[in-house]
């Protein structure tokens, strides 16, 4: 088993067709373009999908190669995940060559080889070269043909960097220096992802709602944080990638996940000091100035230098744990305190500032007025929210969530009323030291 470190991006031809050049400034060992064909093999209810598994042949002029990549993370573009790789003389799927213990127990082998088919491939040529940046090793490879399932099919041009050997710090320096040539953007949908996507006809991803964050158990309030943040990024990438793909509600979903990260910073700003994360807070204020601009569209917004520094800047940020470096001994201690201790506190503090800042209002304008600070609010909760039972969770969540729809559909009856309802909700989390 390998654990890969790659940083995806998804690139413009003519982005593409500059790479080399840029890549010229750093010392390097380059191939040529080869072939490459890769099958990608499920069964008919996606139980690697489920399994949150991918399994491939890779073809390589008469070389072949089945991979097996099990679950992994992936934080912006950096996608980290264990694979395994066993060469075959033959492109024949056999499911038994690979380690038994890489599946879940009681996985009756020889039945799921049957069910595996082919679902999806990819055919493209990929060019590489090796950069030595300080002493790190990276591969940066280009990736040129099209992802097909099917009789449907898109084109595919993407750059990835490949850690070798070396620090992975290292290799995130080295991409912002890269982006700055312009035309390209993280990629969080790998190959097979976008295979997925067009074996299931899904052309226009769907607008979706920030989901409530589910922490481990026992977790930290630093790694809460964590997961809060890779939640606004994960959102901000999902509906920048529906926008591009045509869908333009998913500008609003852009919109509210620049607001979640807002939201998180601020959140965690009393025990993270403000300064640790002012340059990427400022990025995000230039992302949303560009997104108010009139008639700005996907492609100008997402492959705009802003965006993509910004995101690769907050994935640099959180899995090297940049905030590190600002922390006296106090605030260390704090947060490794428990998340779910953290998260009461703060749960009943935008409670009672939502009762505040609606209790007694009674003009529509007003309402207006306040409807941004409403909506943050309800995204602050979904992101602290996450150890308590979601049926709880989205009934407190609905009196407010009604006031706010209320709102926007400017009605000017009713609404002191929605306000006196949602405040009289009881919490679902501890409150006082005592379960509801």
């Amino acid at each position: 088993m390998t654990i890969e470190i790659e940083l995806k991006f998804i690139a413009t031809p003519a982005a593409a067709e500059n790479l080399a050049e840029a890549l010229s400034a750093w010392p390097h060992q380059h191939s040529a373009a080869r072939a490459l064909t890769n099958i990608y093999f499920e069964t008919e209810d996606n139980q690697l999908r489920r399994w949150d598994m991918g399994l491939r042949i890779r073809g390589v002029g008469q070389q072949y190669e089945m991979t097996l990549k099990t679950a992994g993370k992936t934080v912006g573009g950096l996608h980290q995940r264990p694979e395994y790789n066993v060469p075959l003389s033959a492109p024949e799927l056999d499911i038994s060559l690979l380690p038994q213990d890489v599946w879940p127990q009681g996985t009756d082998l020889p039945a799921l080889q049957q069910r595996l088919k082919p679902l999806f491939s990819t055919h493209f040529e990929r060019e590489t070269w090796v950069v030595t940046v300080e002493e790190s090793d990276i591969e940066v490879a280009f990736d040129r043909g099209e992802v097909t399932a099917g009789e449907r099919s898109e084109p595919l041009y993407e750059v990835e960097l490949e850690l070798k050997q070396g620090q992975r710090a290292t290799m995130l320096k080295f991409a912002g220096q890269l982006i700055a040539s312009g035309g390209l953007r993280l990629g969080s949908l790998s190959k097979a992802a976008r295979g997925y996507q067009l074996a299931q006809g899904m052309e226009v991803n769907p607008v979706r709602a920030l989901p409530l964050q589910k922490a481990a158990a026992k977790a930290t309030v630093e790694q809460g944080m964590v997961t809060a943040l890779t939640a606004g990024l994960a959102h901000w990438q999902y509906h920048e990638e529906a926008w591009l793909r045509g869908n333009a509600q998913a500008k609003e979903g852009v919109i509210e996940a620049l607001e979640t990260l807002r939201q998180a910073f601020s959140l965690f700003g009393a025990l993270v000091p403000r300064k640790a994360s002012s340059e990427i807070r400022q990025q995000l204020l230039l992302i949303e100035e560009q997104l108010a601009e009139q008639g700005i569209t996907a492609e100008q917004l997402c492959f705009s230098a802003n965006a993509v520094t910004a995101q690769l800047a907050l994935t640099h940020w959180l899995v090297e744990s940049q905030w590190q470096n600002w922390l006296d001994e106090k605030s260390k201690d704090k947060l490794q305190g428990s998340f779910k201790r953290f998260s009461d506190i703060m749960l009943s503090r935008i409670a009672a500032d939502l009762k505040e800042t609606f209790i007694g209002v009674q003009l529509l304008n007003e309402f207006q007025d306040k409807a941004t600070r409403l909506h943050r609010q309800l995204l602050a909760v979904h992101l602290l929210a996450g150890a308590y039972p979601s049926e709880d969770v989205n009934a407190w969540l609905a009196g407010w969530q009604e006031l706010q729809w209320a709102i926007r559909e400017q009605q000017t009856q009713g609404l002191v009323q929605l306000v006196n309802l949602a405040a009289r909700q009881s919490p679902f989390w501890l409150n006082s030291g005592s379960p509801r």
